[in-house]
């Protein structure tokens, strides 16, 4: 034992206590259908569907009352209103719903360091050491306590959340505690909370893996924590065995505090006809350009990956892909490379009506590029500076101040303005969306 002036300190150089791990899953209830009602009171109560109003609209979001007749995100608004024709159809106001998301964030932030954006209406947050010493659990349910005391009197919005041992539990206990609740699980007891759980409401598996334990007689989470983990992990690779880890409660993924970089940027639109045109479906690929390239020079980023995205009119969904030599955030390759990754689809697939259409960039990397002197070099820099005269522009007048048209002697469809003639279709992998 250390002394000290011949004197021996009790307890010196034993390790501090370990903390119990503590974190939150904080969850917005029907953001967007919340947000409407804070916009326009007279929705409370009623059956509110926010989403498209057209014959080809989706619903994005479905209040609670419309769910008792089967309404939910992500449906045909055609269908939903026919489960529930009194619903009111509100269109999105995408502004206000990230404006509500900030200040949500902020909210979180105001009781930890570690906050964690999981969507614009939920996120993660460490408490681990919230409280003082010997009150563990009380410190930290005060916290997330008071966190959606100010979200429910400042946003006006409901909100749910579950303070457990790991992020799985949380997310599970917030699931639960909807709507406008909160749940705590007491330290240790991440096990038992998830056990008489439905097996589907744990994160990763899926509907597959639900019907694979379902047919092995597993439907709880209890039931797959008490499996052989070495059978779940020849069944279902590493995801079996992560998903044995979560079930027992055990969950090592940390909080990640600070706003996450996007890993990629992407627009896409419905139409309200399935169009057949090629030259509509390239307009449409290279309004998506604009936008996607204006937001990769904004973050400073550029992209390495181009990928299209193509609903036809019977819902099947497809996708392609091409990885570029040079990282970009010109709109002009970005337009290119989508118009040809679309004629490679038309030559492969045929013309067909398209319902939906849309444009990624993603493996992104920064802004430094080291161009050289060849014409290809000087060409791609006159572009870079033409893209950043023209978000200068609009970010003053507006979009429409001005349009781009063709490069001289060639058309949208070239990657680079130096060439002349249109290269080949590129290939890349289909695979559902």
């Amino acid at each position: 034992m250390p002394e000290r002036g011949g004197r021996r300190i009790a307890g010196a150089g034993r390790a501090p206590p370990r903390l119990r791990r503590r974190v939150a899953h904080v969850d917005l209830d029907t953001f967007f259908v919340s947000v409407e009602r804070v916009r326009d009171p007279s929705l409370a109560g009623r059956p509110v569907l926010v989403g498209g109003a057209g014959g080809r609209g989706v619903v994005a979001s479905a209040s609670y009352e419309s769910r008792r007749y089967g309404c939910r995100s992500a449906q045909p608004m055609a269908q939903a209103l026919r489960l529930c024709p009194d619903a009111i159809v509100v269109p999105p106001h995408f502004d206000l719903y990230r404006e509500a998301s900030e200040a949500f964030h902020d909210i979180l932030r105001g009781c930890s360091p570690l906050v964690e954006p999981a969507g614009l209406d939920e996120a993660y947050v460490d408490l681990t050491g919230i409280g003082a010493p010997g009150a563990e659990g009380s410190g930290e349910r005060r916290a997330i306590a008071e966190a959606c005391g100010r979200i429910r009197d400042e946003l006006r919005l409901p909100v749910s959340a579950c303070v457990a041992g790991s992020r799985t539990t949380a997310k599970v206990g917030s699931d639960r505690a909807k709507p406008d609740g909160l749940i705590v699980v007491e330290p240790g007891d991440d096990a038992a909370f998830l056990a008489p759980v439905a097996v589907r409401e744990l994160p990763m598996v899926g509907p597959r893996m639900a019907e694979e334990l379902a047919a092995s007689g597993v439907r709880t989470i209890g039931e797959l924590a008490a499996l052989d983990r070495r059978w779940l992990q020849v069944r279902f690779g590493r995801v079996g065995a992560a998903v044995h880890d979560r079930a027992r409660g055990l969950d090592p993924a940390p909080v990640r505090g600070g706003r996450r970089p996007a890993r990629s940027v992407s627009r896409e639109v419905t139409f309200g006809t399935d169009l057949l045109d090629r030259a509509a479906l390239t307009r449409a690929i290279a309004q998506h350009a604009e936008r996607v390239g204006r937001d990769l020079r904004a973050d400073g980023r550029r992209a390495r990956t181009i990928t299209l995205k193509l609903r036809w009119s019977d819902f099947q969904t497809l996708t392609r892909s091409h990885t570029l030599e040079r990282p970009t955030h010109s709109t002009r390759v970005l337009a290119a490379a989508g118009e040809r990754l679309l004629d490679g689809v038309l030559a492969q697939r045929g013309r067909r009506g398209v319902r939906l259409v849309g444009l990624a960039a993603s493996n992104l990397v920064g802004e430094e590029l080291q161009l050289g002197f060849d014409d290809g070099d000087r060409a791609a820099a006159r572009e870079e500076e033409l893209d950043r005269a023209l978000d200068a522009i609009r970010e003053r007048h507006g979009d429409v101040a001005v349009t781009r048209g063709p490069p001289p002697g060639g058309d949208a469809g070239e990657a680079d303005p130096a060439r002349r003639r249109r290269p080949p279709p590129l290939a890349g992998p289909a695979g559902p969306t």
